[in-house]
């Protein structure tokens, strides 16, 4: 009996590594929708649970701040645990988070239940992102990380415009049923596809928490917590932006999470190009195109077609951004690359929970739709001015990459 040859083994390696990289994206998939799902249906939902449009963007912030609780807390505490089970758990809890808030009954327990729903987000992404390096071929490390942060942007062109439909069609529950059986059919399929990987045992919480000793992973972690929180600021109000300030329908409102969705798989892919080149540089130009795309927008959306080349713009930007502050944040935390990568989703549902407040503010005291966007140009600003901090420190260190 022949042996087979060593081609066929690279390929049967290379479809199993693909199917596996494909289950965890689908798991992004179902976290990007259920993340942005709730902007492009706040009006139904604030109808729904009887509430102010501000008020219902609250439940944003409660999503993120399940994010900034969960993401350091399972990577350091989960650590030691077999990676695949790791996955398999978050997603169930993740379901079962999206469930409950399809339940809610009212405002308050809307907000637990999408806090709930946070917890597993930066975790799953930050250990998928770990398990993605580590399957692939040396050297390809970086593009298998992209591939995962493509769960996002593929949930922004797909899962968000057609959960944001399906929520005006049918009620905005319908939305969290629809990710809570992505969630449910992700756990399945890592569980099936993704190979097993035992967890570190030599890590220790001690040793997990010394990387926050220094500054630089405080400083990363601070460029995304608030020049982030830029996109937030306009990103979380875009149904009412659209429909007041631009004059479009409601039904037209999906086909522009759609536009977004697309910028965000380019920017996603023209990153997985650049952070090979420079991490830092793609991450200074993307800060800089981001603020200036957020205040572009300010005036833009008075009209539909330069609201969605614009909006086009600045998911290209922030996908960029997202990209490389991962891969940033794994580099400087050394061997607690787990806790880098999951402080990243902490960082950027920090960003959330302050982009959707500060946008709400200003909606509140009445400055207008324009607001939001400018609040997001500032922060991004206040972003920039931190990063231009880190890379001070940086090249006091070694040369700039």
């Amino acid at each position: 009996m022949s042996l087979p040859s060593s081609a066929t083994v690279e390929t049967d390696r290379g479809r199993s590594t693909a199917l596996a990289l494909a289950a965890l994206v689908l798991g992004g998939i179902g976290i990007g929708t259920t993340e942005f799902v709730t902007m492009g249906l706040l009006p139904e939902i604030a109808a729904g649970i009887d509430t102010s449009i501000p008020r219902a963007g609250h439940t944003i912030s409660a999503y993120a701040l399940g994010v900034v609780v969960g993401a350091p807390t399972i990577a350091v505490l989960g650590n030691r645990l077999p990676r695949r089970e790791l996955l398999v758990a978050l997603m169930l809890l993740f379901a079962l988070g999206n469930a409950a808030s399809a339940l809610a009954p009212g405002y308050g327990t809307l907000l637990l239940s999408r806090f709930v729903a946070g917890i597993p987000h930066g975790a799953f992404f930050g250990i998928a992102s770990i398990v993605a390096f580590d399957i692939v071929a040396p050297g390809r490390g970086g593009w298998a990380v992209s591939r995962i942060m493509l769960g996002i942007p593929i949930a922004n062109v797909a899962g968000v415009p057609l959960a944001t439909w399906l929520g005006q069609q049918t009620g905005w529950r319908s939305a969290y049923w629809l990710v809570a059986a992505i969630g449910l059919l992700t756990a399945l399929l890592v569980s099936t596809l993704v190979p097993h990987q035992p967890g570190d045992r030599e890590a220790r919480v001690r040793s997990e928490l010394a990387a926050f000793l220094d500054s630089q992973v405080w400083l990363t972690l601070l460029v995304g917590a608030v020049g982030f929180g830029g996109v937030f600021a306009m990103y979380s109000y875009i149904s009412p932006i659209l429909r007041n300030q631009t004059g479009l329908p409601a039904d037209a409102v999906p086909i522009y999470l759609f536009i977004y969705g697309v910028g965000g798989l380019l920017g996603t892919i023209i990153a997985g190009r650049l952070v090979d080149r420079s991490v830092l540089h793609t991450l200074v130009w993307s800060t800089i195109a981001t603020g200036a795309s957020l205040a572009a927008f300010a005036w833009a959306a008075d009209s539909a077609i330069p609201a969605g080349i614009v909006l086009l713009l600045v998911c290209i930007s922030v996908s960029a951004f997202v990209l490389a502050l991962q891969l940033r944040l794994m580099e400087v935390a050394g061997k607690a690359r787990t806790l880098g990568a999951a402080g990243n989703h902490a960082a950027l549902n920090i960003a959330n929970a302050l982009g959707a407040w500060l946008g709400g503010v200003v909606l509140a005291a009445g400055w207008g739709w324009r607001a939001p966007s400018l609040v997001g140009a500032g922060l991004s600003v206040a972003g920039l001015l931190i990063l231009f901090l880190s890379l001070r420190i940086h090249r006091g260190r070694t040369t700039l990459d």
